[in-house]
């Protein structure tokens, strides 16, 4: 029994992202939860959010066991970015790219 969630659009880089979901890919549901209450990055917290929505998408299933459950896939995507312009010295301008990620998670019963 397969749950998933998708967090889209999220404001941060797919390589920062990226970072945090290798260390918890293949963990059990509960150790990831709280390796990403207490890692001190951004995407812990986001990453956490999304795992914590496929944990409830799994709960409405009813032959799901919850205890069981594990990170089966994380992946990172890079979304759209937003482009900004920084002006500069002597009239010039710099371009600031502010970019996105889609998360995807997916749980699986050992």
């Amino acid at each position: 029994m397969e749950a998933k969630a998708v967090g889209k659009y999220i404001r941060i880089s797919a390589q920062k992202a990226r970072l945090v979901a290798d260390v918890v890919r293949g963990m059990g549901v509960d150790q990831a939860l709280t390796t990403l209450r207490f890692m001190p990055k951004k995407g812990a917290g986001i990453i956490k959010k999304v795992i914590e929505s496929a944990l409830a998408n799994a709960t409405q299933d009813d032959k799901a066991d919850v205890d069981n459950l594990y990170v089966k896939k994380i992946i990172i995507d890079g979304g759209p970015s937003l482009k900004r312009i920084s002006p500069r010295a002597q009239g010039r301008a710099t371009g600031i790219i502010k970019r996105t990620s889609h998360i995807t998670v997916v749980l699986d019963e050992n």
